[in-house]
């Protein structure tokens, strides 16, 4: 007989699921974007070009300042009601982007998107809190996995779907899926939630001084920015990147929409497997050893030499962000008192936001100045100065391990 699963572990499910669509709707417009645009008017090149950077870059903008907005409220009304606040809003606006009929709306609708961001972060505080301390690792481990995955296989689902339904329907099918999310998060989510009084709300230095290790939480807010810098500067130039070593021949489109979405296999399979050897080894070794790894992962992909290489690299980029991305929000998990929780998931949130605004800005300036190639160095200098940043914040916890 199978045992009666904990209310936490039934969350986790619809969360994951939540965080999964969450994903794959912030990331499947990406591919035809640009394309919707360019059906809203007659455009030079350069109105094109300028129109969408406009519509990429705000959600994420907004987002970012946002967040903390919404992790204060969460934590005096619950993180429950943030996660039914954002996937109501952002059902509304991805099914009305279907519907526009200009590039302002689109634009106007994009930076709405932002105002409603928030489910992610507050999904991760909500199972940093139901979860049992010793179960954070696995439980923060799986959620990851949902926004992760999403993100690596929108770009190909949404290729599929604009193609066989057109980019409008898109956007309409999207706004069901999460008006879905907002159902199960309602009806089979359980959180055991103790408000702060909004007297009671701490200012945010306040709020630093109750961490455990406030020092560690920032480094992770820091962590955070540079990992997701180091993802999304790949972005703009993955295609083209494709194109140059398939020299313009065989089916590009298919074969960049492979190369984007294949890291989303590995980390399906590595992050909770991760997330549990943090629990026993220390979840700030993982985070180390998933950095170095990265860095062995990302050297190679300048000079691969066939589309191959490259796939295969990509997969075990996969397994470095199943340890790099979980093992961060498992830190601030574990370093922030309950009472704090959303407000440190949403600061963690616009660190996150900020860098994956600043990840395709830095990809495309330095792809200009020193090709392709360059970028994947950069990347890995980046983080290489992230692994010495992490293990400076971290040498207290391996202190503490050796003392004990």
């Amino acid at each position: 007989m199978s045992r009666q699963r904990a209310p936490w572990e039934k969350a986790l499910f619809v969360l994951w699921f939540g965080c999964f669509m969450v994903g794959i709707a912030f990331s499947e417009i990406m591919p035809f974007l640009s394309l919707y645009v360019d059906t809203l008017g007659k455009f030079s090149k350069a109105q094109l070009n300028l129109y969408s950077g406009l519509t990429f870059s705000a959600t994420y903008l907004v987002a970012a300042i946002a967040s903390p907005i919404w992790g204060r409220l969460a934590d005096q009304k619950g993180r429950k009601l943030m996660l039914l606040r954002a996937s109501l809003g952002m059902a509304f606006v991805f099914g009305l982007m279907g519907v526009v009929t200009n590039v302002w709306q689109l634009i106007a609708l994009r930076f709405t998107q932002g105002i409603f961001s928030g489910y992610i972060s507050n999904a991760n505080a909500l199972m940093a809190t139901e979860a049992p301390k010793e179960k954070s690792g696995q439980a923060l481990g799986t959620l990851v996995t949902g926004i992760v995955t999403g993100n690596l296989l929108g770009p190909l689902l949404g290729g599929v779907l604009a193609d066989m339904f057109g980019y409008r329907i898109t956007f309409i099918i999207t706004g069901f899926i999460l008006l879905s999310v907002f159902f199960l998060t309602f009806f089979l989510v359980h959180e055991d939630f103790k408000p702060v009084a909004k007297k009671a709300m701490l200012s945010t230095p306040a709020v630093i001084k109750k961490l455990l290790r406030p020092q560690l939480v920032v480094g992770m807010f820091v962590t955070t920015l540079i990992i997701q810098i180091s993802n999304n500067s790949i972005n703009p130039i993955l295609s083209l990147y494709v194109r140059e070593i398939m020299h313009h021949h065989g089916n590009i489109a298919l074969i960049s929409g492979l190369v984007a979405s294949i890291p989303g296999v590995a980390n399906v399979i590595a992050a909770p497997r991760l997330g549990r050897l943090g629990d026993r080894i220390g979840t700030d070794r993982v985070l180390l050893i998933g950095m170095a790894f990265a860095i062995l992962v990302y050297i190679p992909m300048a000079f691969v030499t066939n589309v191959w290489q490259l796939v295969g690299l990509r997969l075990l980029v996969g397994i470095s962000d199943a340890a790099m991305l979980p093992a961060v929000q498992t830190l601030l998990a574990k370093n922030s008192p309950a009472a704090v929780t959303g407000r440190v998931f949403s600061w963690n949130q616009s660190f996150q936001n900020v860098g994956m605004f600043l990840g395709p800005m830095l990809g495309s300036v330095i792809s200009g100045g020193f090709d392709y190639g360059g970028v994947f160095i950069s990347t890995s200098i980046l983080v290489v100065v992230n692994i010495i940043w992490v293990g400076f914040n971290t040498a207290p916890l391996r202190a503490e391990r050796r003392q004990n």
